[in-house]
């Protein structure tokens, strides 16, 4: 439950022994990727990738900032920042994980030892896909698909406590970060990422 009692919701699909975590949604006034994560449960499916693949999606880790279409949390926490990575500022949320939804997060990834996360963002004036850890030829291979330049997270801003710092570099899980143009067509942006979003998730 989120700071305002809110569900953070999952579902898991799949059996198989590759494991995929697909977050949603993180900061709450980035809901472009909501129609991705509603339209992925059936074409996962469809691709019928449930004997190779166990899908978690966390529909959205933050409902309060959703809610209220603000970045943070209801504590004025970004989500995002609030992990016990190497880099881990303080400044927000005081310590590492001091927030519900981070915690919710933090122990679905600890429970689902997940060989790829994908996550869901936005980006004001730019479309990218960006990646930490040992993810790059996912990355790369993603964004031919979808004609989307990459980025390393390193290279275009600092990301002190970040779920890529924490989980991409410190535990060396791959990770991909899809940014959509901000205030884009959520339908388009989904055809266009659908096939690149089954392949990586078919690994």
């Amino acid at each position: 439950m989120s700071v305002q009692q809110r569900p953070i919701r999952m579902k898991t699909l799949g059996k198989g022994p590759r494991k995929v975590l697909f977050v949603g949604g993180i900061h709450g006034d980035e809901t472009e990727g909501a129609y991705t994560t509603d339209e992925l449960p059936k074409a996962f499916l469809d691709a019928n990738l449930a004997d190779a693949v166990t899908l978690t999606i966390l529909e959205d880790v933050n409902p309060d900032g959703r809610a209220a279409r603000t970045r943070d949390n209801a504590n004025g926490v970004d989500i995002n920042r609030n992990f016990p990575a190497n880099n881990f500022d303080q400044s927000n949320g005081g310590t590492p994980l001091s927030q519900p939804e981070s915690q919710a997060l933090s122990a679905t990834i600890d429970r689902v030892q997940p060989n790829l996360i994908l996550v869901m963002h936005s980006w004001a004036g730019k479309e990218f896909v960006n990646f930490d850890g040992p993810a790059q030829e996912v990355a790369e291979r993603f964004a031919d698909i979808a004609h989307l330049p990459v980025e390393a997270s390193s290279e275009f801003a600092p990301t002190p406590g970040s779920l890529g710092s924490y989980t991409g570099r410190d535990r060396g899980i791959p990770i991909l970060t899809v940014e959509l143009l901000k205030g884009s067509d959520s339908a388009q942006d989904w055809e266009r990422i659908r096939t690149a979003l089954l392949q990586a998730i078919a690994g």
